[in-house]
């Protein structure tokens, strides 16, 4: 199978080298001007995989979105619609794409798939790949469970036949706007847990059971089965954020409430004015989303702000858990 991936950071790296690994006919693009980029042209490696030699590296666009079949695309989502405006220069049509990322939109509160059907690409060709895993893990040889959801029963049933190993059991999604939503919120509430690696550590039970269920509101209130946001693409996922030294957007949390700033990228915080935005428009109660909301976009004395925050949740009013 002839594979583009779009995107060499961390992700897009290691999907490259997974992929590669599987036997599949593999490009790795990113930018030439792009850290992530000149890091692997130079030396073939970065601080998570080595490229296998059979793996193609290129700057040139055009060049892998012609070679590929199947186009996974690893970037920031905030960056999506802008980077499938250039894609759709070249032939798509009947190519697939996978978006093995995680966000919404925080112009528009929509979905990363929706991005790219509106960008011009037809419904049935578009997937997701999301749920828990670490490269840092990945590379040692510790297995995971993952997800392949698409609006296309048969796409994601093939997709997961071309992608499942050994190393990543996948399992077929069922709910696409729940999957892509619960992606999105789980680097949200990561940045919750890492508050609360600071803060008061005992709290990150009842924060992944009352973030769990704000979401699956989110979920319903968007037209998707809320039962989704207890599955792997978010509960599972966030889990193994929650206790994690590789997280971004926990050790973003962490960082948060001492005081310090984290300089790599941690998609949560868009994501938490994404989803606020959304919460508000469709009137669902997302108090978590909500103080986290508050502190990446607060001023003043963070710490602090991230302990006032927890006495707000904690002076609430009390209600039936699951109303």
């Amino acid at each position: 199978m002839k594979i583009s991936v779009l995107g060499c950071g961390r992700w897009g790296s290691f999907i490259a080298w997974y992929l590669t690994r599987l036997g599949h006919d593999v490009m790795s693009w990113g930018p030439e001007d792009d850290f992530s980029y000149k890091i692997l042209e130079e030396t073939g490696r970065n601080e998570y995989v080595s490229l296998n030699p059979k793996t193609v590296l290129t700057c040139d666009l055009e060049r892998a979105v012609r070679h590929a079949e199947i186009i996974v695309i690893s970037i920031s989502s905030q960056g999506l619609r802008g980077f499938m405006q250039r894609i759709v220069r070249y032939p798509v049509q009947g190519k697939t794409f996978v978006l093995c990322m995680k966000g919404i939109e925080v112009e528009t509160g929509k979905r990363l798939s929706q991005i790219v059907v509106e960008s011009g690409v037809a419904r049935e060709h578009v997937a997701v790949w999301v749920g828990p895993g670490h490269i840092q893990s990945f590379v040692q040889g510790f297995p995971n469970c993952m997800v392949i959801d698409s609006e296309n029963d048969k796409l994601k049933r093939e997709l997961v036949k071309e992608f499942r190993s050994e190393l990543i059991r996948f399992y077929y999604g069922s709910d696409l706007i729940g999957t892509e939503i619960g992606a999105a919120a789980k680097n949200v509430m990561g940045i919750a847990a890492g508050v609360l690696d600071v803060v008061c550590v005992p709290l990150k039970g009842p924060l992944m059971t009352r973030g769990a269920r704000e979401v699956a509101r989110l979920i319903k209130a968007l037209g998707g089965n809320e039962l989704s946001a207890y599955g792997l693409a978010h509960l599972g996922d966030y889990e193994t954020t929650l206790f994690s030294p590789y997280s971004h957007n926990r050790t973003y949390g962490e960082m948060l409430a001492r005081g310090a700033r984290f300089e790599k990228l941690a998609e949560g915080v868009t994501t938490s004015k994404a989803l606020k935005m959304l919460a508000d428009k469709l009137r669902v109660e997302m108090p978590i989303t909500e103080s986290v909301y508050r502190v990446c976009y607060g001023r003043g004395d963070d710490g602090k702000r991230c302990r006032e925050e927890i006495e707000k949740l904690f002076a609430r009013k009390t209600k039936g858990e699951m109303d």
